[in-house]
């Protein structure tokens, strides 16, 4: 309660009116009794000084000489007629006559003369009688004065005490006023207080309501300003503050949504930990790259321990690399701590490496198998043209004629390797457009069938059509569908044994339109299926040579069949042979 302001305000104005008081109370009681000391003795002092007073206290009369009065009389009638002059009283001011000794002889209080109280003044009198005994005493309950006095030839003291009854009754009465202002004081104080606590308190309690409302996440309410002092001047810089908060915490929430949906869902793996090693961050990525579920319990030694220390990341000067293969994966690590100066973590990314390292992998072996497929024919004409050179003219006429028929043979065969390649090549690069048409299905499937005819009866081979009635027109690249189809009744027709039997199907399935071609041959084992449509890939690579295949057929078969949207796939089957599936959108590519 005492430390809410609205009572902190109260006390001050109570402390403020009782200091008040008290230092005027104080200072108005000492003004008093200063003020009556000063008025004693220079009354006293007046008095004394009057020359006539003087003559009458110390000469004597006539009567005195005589022996009529003694001295103590005379002096005595003397005081008595100067008593209103000396405000004596009777009562609170008394005059007493004394020997030099300080004994009582005569006064206006005979009772407390026999036993006077000998004070400084008085002393300082006895003790001398050159000076009068005049000093004033603030903190005495009483004021007096003691004069000096030869008459006659007898020295008495003229001592005048005022007990100071006067002035203390006025000091109660002063006091008593004082506390009577201090309670009227206190009242108007509280509640002049209660009225200015009031005042300030109101837009305080407003200003903290807000600012709890604000610390809250509440940004909808704003203060009202119902003053233009410095408190109004407060309210609407927080008002003001308040909307920059909000708008920067939007800000900052949107670029912390950002962040997170980036760190969500990156493909590389991200995870952080404390200068402890202890997890802070982790993204999905990182844990399926692991392979290990990460949360808080996890530490660095534990994922990371392996490859670089710690304290060695978070003193590295710029990042530290490291490499792990986990279950058939490459995975390249960089290690980074992420405040230098202070120390405060490290930052782990985890890159997946494993297709950069298959494509490398990949782009050796299609240069090693070019340079192989290139190799071979080339070899072979050299080989030929060199026989020629060397028997030029010795040579029987068909041996020539022979010789020069494989060497044509093999630069046909090195054409076919080139043109696979820049067709290959003009895939990757994405500059062999579509040119897209409406056709028949149907009639490009007997225009096949018609291309294709006397090389199966030069194996005797049995080329049989199934085909459904009144398929659609389609939408494709006719010379690309073509060369798919012809690529994979070529190589049903070469790797079928003479005699065999090769079945062309065909049919529509919503809205989709396929294409079959199954035949007895030597098949492909189920092992290599997978990997049939990968470049220069052969199962048998002396049978596919010896046949003239380069094994980029069926990979430029793939490339045309998924830039149309379609599929082109291996089908399983029980019996011997394989069997190859096409599938292509009636509308063409971009039609769902």
């Amino acid at each position: 309660m005492l430390r809410s302001l609205h009572m902190k305000l109260v006390m001050i104005m109570v402390l403020l009116i009782l200091s008040l008081m008290t230092v005027v109370g104080a200072f108005l009681m000492n003004s008093v009794v200063a003020f009556y000391l000063n008025d004693f003795y220079s009354q006293i002092s007046t008095v004394v000084s009057d020359q006539d007073l003087f003559r009458d206290l110390t000469t004597q009369t006539q009567a005195e000489l005589s022996g009529e009065v003694t001295g103590v009389e005379m002096l005595d009638q003397v005081l008595g007629a100067y008593a209103g002059a000396l405000g004596v009283n009777g009562n609170n001011r008394n005059y007493y006559i004394l020997d030099r000794t300080g004994t009582y002889l005569a006064g206006t209080d005979d009772e407390y003369g026999s036993n006077l109280e000998y004070t400084e003044n008085l002393l300082a009198v006895v003790q001398d009688r050159s000076r009068v005994g005049d000093k004033s005493n603030v903190a005495a309950d009483y004021m007096d004065v003691a004069i000096p006095i030869d008459r006659g030839g007898e020295s008495y003291i003229i001592y005048i005490r005022d007990n100071r009854d006067t002035v203390d009754e006025l000091n109660n009465q002063l006091f008593t006023l004082i506390i009577e202002a201090l309670i009227f004081g206190l009242v108007i104080s509280v509640l002049l207080s209660f009225l200015l606590s009031k005042t300030m308190i109101t837009p305080i309690r407003r200003l903290t309501n807000g600012a709890e409302r604000v610390a809250g996440g509440d940004f909808s309410d704003k203060i009202e300003v119902t003053s233009r002092d410095e408190i109004g001047v407060l309210t609407n810089t927080f008002n003001d503050m308040a909307q920059q908060l909000e708008d920067t915490i939007r800000q900052v929430e949107n670029e912390r949504n950002k962040l997170d949906t980036l760190f969500l869902h990156m493909t590389d793996g991200v995870v952080a930990f404390s200068a402890e090693g202890q997890v802070i961050h982790s993204n999905p990525a990182a844990e399926q790259m692991l392979c290990c579920p990460i949360n808080g319990e996890t530490s660095y030694g534990q994922l990371f321990g392996d490859i670089a220390a710690l304290d060695s990341v978070l003193a590295a000067p710029d990042y530290l690399e490291g490499e792990r293969e986990l279950e058939g994966r490459y995975l390249e690590l960089l290690l980074a701590p992420f405040d230098r100066e202070n120390q405060t973590g490290a930052l782990v990314v985890i890159h997946d490496v494993t297709e950069q390292r298959k494509n490398e992998e990949m782009r050796r072996e299609f240069v090693a198998n070019v340079s192989h497929e290139l190799r071979t024919p080339l070899t072979n004409i050299r080989s030929y043209a060199e026989t020629l050179a060397e028997n030029a003219g010795d040579m029987p006429p068909n041996t020539e004629k022979k010789f020069l028929g494989v060497i044509l043979n093999e630069s046909d065969r090195m054409t076919h390797i080139v043109q696979d390649l820049l067709t290959l090549s003009r895939f990757d690069s994405g500059r062999s457009e579509l040119k897209l048409g409406r056709f028949s299905f149907t009639g490009a499937i007997n225009d096949l069938y018609n291309a294709v005819y006397m090389e199966a009866q030069r194996h005797d081979h049995t080329v049989e059509m199934r085909l459904e009635p009144a398929l659609p027109e389609i939408m494709a690249d006719r010379e690309r569908i073509l060369q798919v189809m012809m690529n994979i009744v070529s190589n049903a027709i070469k790797y079928t044994p003479d005699g065999g039997h090769i079945i062309i199907s065909a049919g529509r399935s919503a809205d989709r339109v396929w294409m079959e071609v199954a035949d007895n041959g030597i098949g492909i084992p189920a092992a290599d299926r997978g990997r049939i449509f990968e470049r220069f890939y052969r199962v048998d690579k002396a049978r596919s040579r010896e046949s003239g295949g380069t094994g980029l057929g069926l990979s430029i078969a793939k490339e045309i069949v998924d830039r149309h949207e379609g599929v082109l796939t291996t089908v399983d089957k029980e019996e011997p042979g394989l069997t190859l599936r096409m599938e292509l959108k009636i509308e063409g590519p971009g039609h769902d």
